[in-house]
């Protein structure tokens, strides 16, 4: 696919003109500008992009101001370093991205590897709360599936997201069963859509009848309640997920910076 038309950079030389709140510096302008080109399409997830001096030559710019950008496309997991290959655009279907979002981990400290059991997947009318999270108008289409992930033969999580009906068009219970790879993975590969960020509310709950029967637990057991928006290039909603979480044998870990 061919590249973005690169829009003019412009750089203040004078330390008076970087003072007003227009001012972006010119790392971060090349940064817009590569994000812009991950966005249309130009390299795919898991392909490389041109390498520094490239870009530079591109852009018109130092290499270390190409390093700076991307530096920080790599710090937002967008880009993936790979030490004497070049730089990648990162993808969900990656060991150490594809569990990015999910920060639920076993007590003995074993692998996190979950087996999913798709419960359901039908095309409804949006919720109002759901059309107002992702942006959409009440009554559109959306995709709703519920699923349990299971640790052992044990569920631990039961997740119910909802996904607006327009871009994930021709999505079915049949081909998430068919997709051996993880559902994030899938969404960027078959339908276009990646997320890159996302943001969480986090309560606790009783379990109520139906979700202690799925997760098969007493009515009324402490289950964590995380909901999460998840959103693509331009901060566009493209996810809402609400999770039931049994910490019973796991916690959410979370690191901050």
């Amino acid at each position: 696919m061919s590249a973005v038309p690169a829009p003019p950079i412009v750089a203040a030389a004078d330390p008076a003109e970087t003072a007003g709140p227009a001012f972006s510096p010119l790392y971060r302008q090349i940064k817009v500008l590569i994000t812009r080109e991950l966005q249309a399409g130009a390299w795919k997830p898991g392909e490389a992009i041109p390498s520094e001096q490239d870009l530079a030559a591109r852009f018109k710019v130092s290499q270390g101001t190409v390093r700076k950008a991307i530096d920080e496309l790599a710090a937002d997991n967008l880009l993936v370093r790979r030490q004497g290959k070049g730089t990648f655009v990162a993808t969900h279907a990656e060991q150490q991205i594809q569990y990015r979002f999910l920060r639920l981990m076993p007590d003995d400290g074993s692998a996190r590897d979950m087996a999913r059991r798709l419960l359901d997947c039908r095309r409804v009318r949006a919720p109002a709360d759901v059309a107002r999270m992702l942006d959409c108008k009440s009554g559109d289409a959306v995709v709703q599936l519920r699923r349990l992930l299971l640790s052992g033969a044990k569920p631990v999580v039961l997740d119910e997201i909802w996904l607006p009906g327009k871009p994930f068009k021709g999505l079915t219970a049949e081909r998430l069963a068919d997709y051996k790879g993880p559902m994030y993975g899938m969404f960027e590969t078959e339908f276009g859509v990646r997320m890159i960020r996302a943001a969480e509310k986090i309560r606790a709950l009783p379990a109520d009848a139906p979700s202690a029967e799925l997760l098969g637990l007493p009515v009324g057991t402490p289950l964590l309640s995380v909901e999460r928006l998840s959103f693509t290039y331009g901060d566009r909603p493209v996810e809402l997920r609400r999770g039931l979480y049994n910490t019973e044998q796991h916690f959410y870990r979370n690191e901050l910076n």
